[in-house]
């Protein structure tokens, strides 16, 4: 591939004339100087915010609704709510985190957290609008300004030892970027906020690049450094943000390194190769994705179509090779010494009995992510179908029932969850990457739930709720979802237009709901396709209504003949609708003993609903075998945080 050279001027040069008169209005009148920079900063922030509006080669076919566009009812709600009361308020020890820049840290990397709380909380914000909240993240965002280095960067590496190599410094001071882009785009657009953003890019181009300086896949605590190159993201936000060239050409300095130590993954994902062979010996799924997450804004600022093709070629290779039946990627198999953490064939081996450890939640979060990048950037509705089948199954299955953790991976089989794996424990409470990632996936639902497209509002996922959205002609419409869905398989949508107008309404079909029917004000709608968005173009007025019932029904999956143990094959698994069922040690002794299934030629399995035993499961089915009925619940509800197992892919008896 070769490499591409970029010719993007943006015409800042009335900022300079606005400082100059900043700074004459100071001396003439006695402002003080902290004022007039903040003045001046905003000045600067007017002219990138014209900017971003035209440094944009690609243009999303789907945006992302306002803050405060969408409301949830229940389901996520209450898992929404869990998490901000028990970890964003409860047990997450932000101070002693702070300290890791202010003393240093004990282990690499950990240096990210900071950063990945300030995302979080901001997301959530965003949603919620809660004034306590958005306290709390600004003065976690001043306390980690305020250890600024002497060189503007904000970093637990001492500035003589920067750039750090395999602390993890420019992975870390990559969290820092994003949590306060986040902050400064959906809390408070504060201009000392843009201001330390900036010299924490400076300082990271100051240090890293072309020789002499360090080369960026010399940086990090991998093997091929990969980690560090996932500071392309912020970069190329950044450059959105301010129109300043240098930080676009610092991407583009990353991404003509091929991001690794020994290979060019662009390259070689371009070229079609699977994701378990791209960037050996080190193909990890979190740090790969969080690459192409910045590959994703890179080609929003390019427009150059190689980058589409490695979009598209990360994507399909996750989702045919990957992705498990809740979701989730990764495990021991092909790469036993990352831990669980790689690419490995994992879609092909997740029955495989050889693994002990798969589908890290940090994974599982950034690939929900990117699914939601690929989404806005595409238009294809599969990207939602993926992000459904995490969230209602890996993702709330990862989370402890107190609120107060994530496990570290997950497994389908045996014990559920862990605290095992990279992080720290502080005064007893375990904090890791990925009890941290956790929280931001949970903060991420109400941004996918509901988008917009030019033609109208789009939904995506049906959490009862409202949404607020915009008409084709950029009018304000309601539409209010009321459902228990995924409890029971009907969802009213009420639609309420300011005015009558011609707009579509886009209702993401799962592909699992084969037979969708649709009413709209009780008239039939035909052509209803699994898989796809439902455009419904329509003259809409106030009390017009949308009613669907999916085709939730229960279905056997039967495991892979082809992984590398011939003993993964002899597995079955039930899934209804969207959730992933599995049978709990909780309330079944016999959890783990083979069983056959029954089903019909199409692979149907009637399942009876009953009431769930235990407090916190969402739904318990009877299951008929031909030994009789056993019980199963949603994958999510298994709670296994005391000791107890899981059996998802069920072990079949054999002749």
């Amino acid at each position: 591939m070769k490499n591409f050279k970029f010719s993007l001027s943006v015409d800042v040069g009335s900022c300079a004339e606005i400082v100059k008169f900043v700074n004459f209005w100071k001396y003439s009148i006695g402002i003080i100087m902290k004022n007039a920079i903040v003045f001046a900063a905003a000045m600067l922030l007017s002219v990138g915010a014209f900017a971003q509006n035209n440094l944009k080669k690609v243009d999303d076919v789907i945006e992302p609704l306002p803050a405060g566009s969408v409301t949830f009812n229940g389901y996520f709600a209450d898992d929404i709510q869990n998490s901000i009361d028990h970890w964003v308020n409860g047990v997450m020890p932000y101070d002693k985190v702070i300290d890791y820049f202010i003393k240093g840290r004990p282990k690499f990397a950990l240096g990210e957290m900071p950063g990945k709380c300030i995302r979080t909380n901001s997301l959530l914000y965003r949603y919620n609008q809660d004034p306590k909240l958005k306290a709390l993240t600004k003065e976690l965002v001043y306390k980690l300004m305020a250890t600024e280095k002497s060189n503007g960067s904000i970093s637990c590496t001492a500035v003589d030892d920067q750039p750090g190599n395999r602390d993890g410094d420019i992975w870390e001071r990559k969290y820092v970027m994003l949590g306060l882009l986040q902050y400064y785009t959906d809390v408070e657009q504060d201009p000392r906020v843009l201001a330390s953003l900036e010299k924490e890019a400076k300082s990271v181009i100051d240090q890293v690049g072309p020789a002499p300086k360090k080369s960026i896949t010399d940086l990090g605590w991998s093997s091929t450094k990969i980690e560090s190159s996932s500071i392309l993201e912020p970069m190329v936000k950044l450059y959105f943000l301010t129109g300043k060239k240098e930080y676009l050409d610092f991407a583009e300095y990353i991404v003509t390194t091929g991001a690794s130590k020994g290979s060019n993954i662009f390259q070689q994902v371009f070229d079609g190769e699977h994701l378990y062979n791209v960037g050996k010996p080190y193909p990890k799924a979190y740090e790969m994705t969080s690459v192409w997450e910045g590959l994703a804004e890179y080609y929003r600022a390019t427009g150059d179509p190689r980058w589409k093709t490695c979009l598209d070629n990360f994507f399909n290779d996750v989702i045919e090779n990957e992705i498990t039946i809740i979701g989730n990627a990764g495990s021991d198999i092909y790469w036993p010494r990352l831990n669980g953490e790689g690419w490995s064939n994992t879609a092909v081996e997740q029955t495989n009995p050889d693994i002990k450890r798969m589908m890290e939640t940090c994974v599982g979060v950034t690939w929900m992510k990117y699914c939601s990048q690929y989404l806005r950037l595409t238009g294809d509705p599969t990207a939602v179908d993926y992000i459904e089948k995490y969230a209602y199954n890996g993702l709330l299955g990862a989370m402890k029932p107190d609120g107060k953790s994530f496990s570290y991976v997950n497994l389908l089989n045996g014990a559920k969850v862990t605290n095992s794996g990279w992080g720290t424990n502080i005064d007893g409470q375990p904090v890791t990457c990925c009890n941290l990632s956790g929280p931001c996936g949970l903060s991420y639902l109400p941004y996918i739930a509901a988008m917009q497209s030019k033609e109208g509002p789009v939904i995506n996922l049906y959490n009862a709720g409202t949404v607020t959205a915009k008409t084709a002609a950029g009018k304000e419409v309601k539409l209010g979802i009321v459902t228990e869905y995924p409890r029971a398989n009907e969802v009213r949508i009420s639609v309420d237009p300011a005015a009558k107008e011609k707009f579509t309404v886009k209702l993401h079909i799962p592909s699992w709901s084969e037979n969708t029917y649709v009413e709209v004000n009780g008239k039939y709608v035909g052509n209803v396709e699994a898989g796809k968005y439902l455009n419904l173009e329509r003259k809409w007025q106030a009390g017009d209504s949308i009613y669907i019932i999916f085709d939730m029904k229960a279905k056997l999956i039967k495991a892979s003949e082809n992984g590398r143990n011939p003993e993964g094959k002899y597995f079955q698994a039930v899934q209804w609708g969207p959730l992933v069922l599995a049978r709990d040690e909780n309330i079944d002794p016999d959890y783990s003993k083979p069983v056959q299934v029954v089903a019909d030629a199409n692979g149907d399995v009637k399942v009876k609903i009953v009431n769930a035993e235990r407090p916190g499961t969402r739904m318990q089915f009877l299951v008929p075998t031909t030994e009789g009925d056993i019980k199963m619940v949603d994958y999510s509800s298994v709670d296994c945080w005391k000791g107890k197992h899981i059996q998802t892919w069920l072990p079949t008896l054999r002749k």
